[in-house]
């Protein structure tokens, strides 16, 4: 998928991630980026589209589709992550949370721009995943659990939008360097970094990118014995 003269529409795109995706996509000669954000005042890149959008809330996903008709690369960027495992206390409340913004948010999205990205010969769609699609610990707990049914959604999609001609690239990394995880005391990748091995993956016609070490090494940790999801 070729991202000169393409449109890109990117959600959560006023800070981290999303700021880097907008960014980079006007690098390689995007025709057109639409950056959404709950407060679309929030956007101050120049040259993008800001456009008002809470992924949570479908009438605004309805609104911003129609707006956007001409697109041909959706990245679901927008996302929360809060710490705490399963068992705190408000864990049920977190859980709801999470999945409202992480899992439905990216599936409202999904079947609201499906329709224009067929349109448009087929396009793209980028849902920014995790590490922690694949390993849970209590330190993440709920936001792992939103991310791993993230990426079943990933999946899913992949299969159901291959006969429109639309390519599904699910997105893992570590800890980024993000208003997210200010408050981690870990090693962190710029969102830079992270965005050019996204888009360079996109670019080449990827389904999976996987965007740093540590989480190449949980990949393949994954058939290990014991598999590296079950060790402490």
């Amino acid at each position: 998928m070729e991202l000169r003269n393409a449109v890109v529409f990117i959600t959560g795109a006023n800070r981290g991630l999303g700021l880097a995706f907008a960014r980079e996509a006007l690098e390689r000669g995007a025709r057109k980026v639409y950056a959404a954000a709950r407060d679309p005042s929030a956007v101050r890149l120049a040259g993008v589209e800001p456009v008002r959008l809470d992924v949570t809330r479908p009438h605004e996903v309805i609104a911003a589709a129609a707006r956007a008709g001409d697109v041909t690369v959706l990245v679901n960027n927008a996302g929360i992550a809060a710490t705490g495992g399963f068992l705190a206390p408000d864990s049920a409340d977190s859980a709801r949370r999470h999945l409202e913004t992480n899992l439905i948010g990216p599936l409202l999205m999904a079947q609201a721009f499906a329709p224009a990205l067929a349109a448009n010969g087929g396009g793209a769609l980028l849902n920014v995943l995790s590490i922690a699609s694949w390993i849970n610990r209590p330190l993440l707990g709920v936001y792992g659990m939103s991310k791993s049914a993230a990426w079943a959604l990933t999946n899913g999609l992949r299969h159901e939008l291959r006969e429109q001609g639309t390519q599904v690239l699910g997105l893992h990394m570590g800890f980024v360097d993000t208003d997210l995880t200010r408050g981690i005391d870990a090693p962190k990748a710029a969102p830079e970094a992270i965005v050019r091995l996204a888009l360079d993956g996109l670019e080449a016609g990827a389904e999976e990118v996987l965007a740093d070490e540590a989480t190449l090494r949980v990949k393949q940790g994954l058939s290990a014995s014991p598999s590296i999801y079950l060790q402490a």
